[in-house]
């Protein structure tokens, strides 16, 4: 022994010694995963390899998810209803759940027409002219419930499987399982347009898997992410940063804790090079002026630039192999599209924002030969009344609603699942999220029932002990 003042250095014991040893290991497989630039998964200590990586045929390659916060209302999109306008301003003849408010009204017939678009004549409102051009690429699920009415728990729900606080993101489930093919940019990215949906970022967070895989949130503008830019070059820094890694895999195998270091030292990493690959990123001088133009760079509406921006960043973000990636709702007049009253100008300003900019994402995509590989995503947490809460609102509504996917190997052209003649529930085919999580890992090549991690002495996932692949969305059906 080494006698220092009243030190006195303990012999290694068997113990100590393994657990120095595992972190030694993962500390080596680390190194090797992080130079692997072409698939940058990196294993938590509880997973299988069995677990990761592709099970099947793979679709998709990424997931752009345009999620439109605060319900849009299914009967004014995509699910016409002609009993609605019929039936407009009488009383509703169905039992009425309990609803957020119980200001409920009459029936409330939609303040908008319906065209048809493309070669199957999908009814698209007139709210979504734009995207209605792009109808023949769409595959409309009219059938999608929720579980829950309120925005916090529905969107934990849409977001993580579950409707209460903790569980990864999809996106956390999609990096975990797959990794990232771009090793200067994290594999799950929010683009944040203004508005962070209820529930907060726990909608995006890791959970119980690695903090890697939690999503990295940008501003659609040049700061993208705050203090990103080095202050004196690259230079300085990777001196400090060397130290750091040093302290860190000294903790590392003092400690035996390998997620928690290992994670912080990938992050460390990764935000080095992302002062580089960000700037790159969010500078659109190099696109044409038809490119610009056919989002919206420069239309007359403030949130419909930032929504532009939006678009073809993400457009940007997979080209680069980023896997999945997050965008929200900017900013409008009103509220989200949480319209519990004035239903005509919240729902106009709303789809004015993201009409234009989507359309454009789905034409480029299939111009550059990307939208085969990229699954398009179009969901809210649930969607909306057909009678009126008050007299000119619709109140929120689990019970049957809309969603759409393009690309990466859905049908296209398609409607899938119906409501009831006044589009309040589900008649044909319901759908719940586990079911579309499932689907849309499916199409990544990944068995829903396979990606897990063990926690809290169970093995846990995305769809829990829910789910189904829905194989009639799925161009061909569902490979083995």
């Amino acid at each position: 022994m080494h006698h220092c003042g009243r030190y006195i250095r303990q012999p290694l014991t068997r113990r100590a010694m393994l657990r120095r040893c595992a972190s030694g290991f993962g500390s080596i497989a680390l190194a090797g995963l992080l130079d692997d630039a072409a698939f940058g998964r990196r294993l938590s200590a509880s997973a299988s390899p069995s677990t990761l990586g592709l099970h099947h045929r793979p679709r998709a390659r990424n997931i752009i998810f345009l999620y439109m916060d605060g319900g849009p209302s299914q009967v004014d999109t995509f699910d016409p209803k002609p009993r609605l306008q019929r039936e407009n301003g009488e009383p509703f003849k169905m039992k009425m759940e309990r609803t957020q408010f119980n200001d409920n009204g009459a029936v409330l017939g939609s303040p908008w027409k319906f065209r048809r678009y493309g070669k199957q004549g999908l009814p698209v409102s007139d709210l979504f002219p734009h995207v209605g051009q792009c109808a023949d690429d769409l595959c409309v699920v009219r059938s999608m419930t929720s579980e829950f009415s309120e925005h916090t728990n529905a969107n934990y729900f849409l977001h993580t499987g579950l409707g209460r606080a903790g569980r990864p993101s999809m996106g956390s489930w999609v990096t975990y399982g797959l990794g990232s093919e771009n090793q200067n940019l994290p594999g799950f990215v929010v683009l944040d347009g203004g508005l962070i949906p209820p529930g907060g970022l726990e909608c995006f967070g890791s959970g119980f898997l690695p903090a890697t895989h939690q999503g990295s949130i940008f501003k659609p503008n040049d700061a993208a992410v705050a203090n990103i830019r080095a202050a004196a070059g690259a230079g300085p820094q990777r001196p400090k940063l060397d130290l750091l890694q040093t302290l860190d895999a000294e903790a590392l195998q003092a400690s035996g804790r390998s997620d928690p270091i290992e994670s912080a030292i990938a992050n460390y990493e990764l935000a080095f090079r992302m002062q580089a690959a960000v700037p790159e990123l969010m500078s659109l001088e190099r696109e044409s002026k038809a490119t610009r133009d056919m989002y919206g760079l420069e239309a007359s509406f403030p949130p419909t630039r930032i929504y532009a921006r939006q678009c073809l960043i993400a457009r940007r973000l997979i080209e680069r192999g980023v896997r999945f990636v997050e965008l929200t709702c900017p900013k409008v007049d009103g509220d989200r599209w949480d319209q519990h009253g004035n239903l005509r100008d919240g729902h106009a300003n709303n789809a004015r924002a993201v009409d234009q900019p989507i359309a454009a994402l789905l034409t480029d995509l299939k111009q550059r030969g990307l939208l085969e590989e990229t699954l398009v995503v179009w969901a809210g947490e649930f969607g909306r009344t057909p009678f009126a809460q008050g007299t000119n609102g619709r109140d929120h509504n689990p019970f049957g609603y809309t969603i759409w996917m393009a690309g990466g190997g859905v049908k296209a052209g398609m409607v899938y699942g119906a409501t009831d003649e006044y589009g309040y529930k589900v008649v044909d085919k319901p759908l719940e999220i586990y079911d579309l999580h499932a689907t849309m890992l499916h199409l990544l090549g990944i068995d829903h029932t396979r990606l897990t991690v063990n926690f809290g002495g169970r093995e846990m996932r995305l769809t829990d002990v829910h789910g189904h692949v829905v194989g009639e969305l799925i161009e061909g059906g569902v490979d083995g």
